[in-house]
């Protein structure tokens, strides 16, 4: 069984929301001090799979609506899976930009206006195409006594992430948004070039 080394549940509050009543756990890492929290649904604490979004914060997408990516719209999508199927997990790391900040983030940005994709952007600023880890979302599953998962995502690196910390992924759920005119790019670049599963693309 493996025991958690990073992440402390320090607060649990009610968190009412436009897609239900969640309960909002927050976490503290205890190396670097980073702040991550976990909405969740209903009662997670049978034996059956849950169904869980592990989302990496996008500022850009989540909070002010940009077209260059489809993170907000995967966020909106996975709360509105989590409401419909009356219980479930979002946990939300912050892990802006791929994991290489806002700024940097912003910087690749201004890279793609001159015709770098994401990865080749990325690369131009020093990082690897994804700079995530998702220790801190497998241990904050754990802590939370989620075992099995029906896993909201496209991405077969986030699979793998997590199943090393012995989480039973039972299912991919896919989790493909509506195209955008600006972010059709991005979405073929993500599936070309970091193997994410898109079968619009």
């Amino acid at each position: 069984m493996y025991v958690c080394k990073l992440m402390e549940r320090v607060v649990s509050a009610k968190f009412p929301t436009r897609y239900g009543n969640f309960t909002i756990h927050g976490y503290i890492n205890k190396k670097n001090k980073e702040h991550h929290i976990a909405l969740v649904l209903g009662d997670i604490s049978d034996s059956a799979s849950v169904l869980v979004r592990v989302h990496s914060e996008c500022l850009t997408g989540d909070a002010l609506g940009s077209s260059k990516c489809d993170c907000g719209d995967q966020y909106d999508k996975a709360m509105r899976a989590i409401q419909k199927e009356g219980r479930g997990v979002l946990v939300y790391l912050r892990q802006e930009g791929r994991g290489i900040g806002l700024i940097n983030k912003l910087k690749a940005y201004a890279l793609q206006d001159k015709g770098m994709d994401t990865v080749e952007a990325n690369l131009a600023l020093g990082f690897p195409p994804d700079h995530r880890d998702y220790t801190e979302g497998a241990e904050i599953l754990v802590d939370l006594g989620v075992k099995k998962i029906r896993l909201m995502t496209n991405n077969p690196e986030k699979i793998a992430g997590l199943e090393k910390f012995g989480l039973e992924i039972t299912e991919r759920v896919v989790i493909e948004t509506d195209d955008k005119e600006h972010c059709k790019h991005y979405m073929q670049t993500k599936k070309d070039k970091l193997g994410h599963i898109l079968a619009s693309y």
